[in-house]
């Protein structure tokens, strides 16, 4: 179950993602990775999740952040049909 402390810090980064970086990191950076820490709304671009998550935590090492992929829906995908 996600806390709910997980859960806002998670719907204040999508919000600072859709209004402020979405455009710009899928022009410059399609398909890598940005964790944001919303209380700073620092941001840290990587090309992997674990670059991006431990970057944010390096710089917070106190706080929650949230990692979104660049231009999908999820971050990471786990199993699924193949086709």
């Amino acid at each position: 179950m996600i806390s709910p402390l997980s859960l806002a810090t998670a719907e204040k980064a999508r919000s600072l993602y859709e209004s402020q970086l979405r455009s710009q990191l899928e022009r410059e950076h399609p398909d890598w990775y940005v964790a944001i820490e919303p209380e700073s709304g620092r941001h840290f671009v990587a090309e992997t999740f674990d670059e991006a998550i431990c970057a944010a935590q390096d710089a917070f090492p106190d706080r929650l952040t949230h990692t979104i992929r660049i231009g999908h829906l999820a971050a990471v995908h786990i199993g699924g049909a193949s086709q």
